[in-house]
């Protein structure tokens, strides 16, 4: 049994994806990346700035599922530059102030609308 997850809180999703799935106990988040879902538009600035918005994505879209940030078990942390792995990091960590998830981080070619930094999610439902 599958449940889609969807919320206005969060950015839609723009292609044949959903937000989230609930399966197995299991909830599964696509990756957030810095779109403002009240303007639609990208956030401005840099990784720090990204990586706020693309965290409160990610709770909201927790908070629609009946779940929160402190059922987080696994995340996936894409970076356009590692040169910007502190400033992630610094913003991520108030999110998972006790116990945080595990983690990958990995520097990639590019991601959509050319952010800075993606996130995805892996949490108990």
């Amino acid at each position: 049994m599958r449940d889609v997850i969807a919320t206005e809180q969060a950015p839609k999703a723009i292609g044949p994806y959903s937000q989230a799935i609930r399966a197995n106990g299991f909830l599964f988040l696509s990756g957030q990346i810095a779109f403002d879902p009240a303007s639609g538009y990208l956030v401005e600035g840099g990784a720090s700035q990204q990586t706020e918005r693309v965290m409160e994505n990610l709770k909201a879209v927790l908070e629609a599922a009946g779940s929160s940030m402190e059922n987080v078990v696994k995340t996936t942390v894409f970076l356009k530059s590692m040169d910007d792995f502190k400033r992630m990091n610094d913003i991520y960590g108030r999110y998972f102030p006790e116990n945080p998830p595990a983690r990958s981080t990995v520097e990639v070619a590019r991601l959509p609308r050319d952010v800075r930094v993606e996130i995805d999610v892996i949490a108990l439902a």
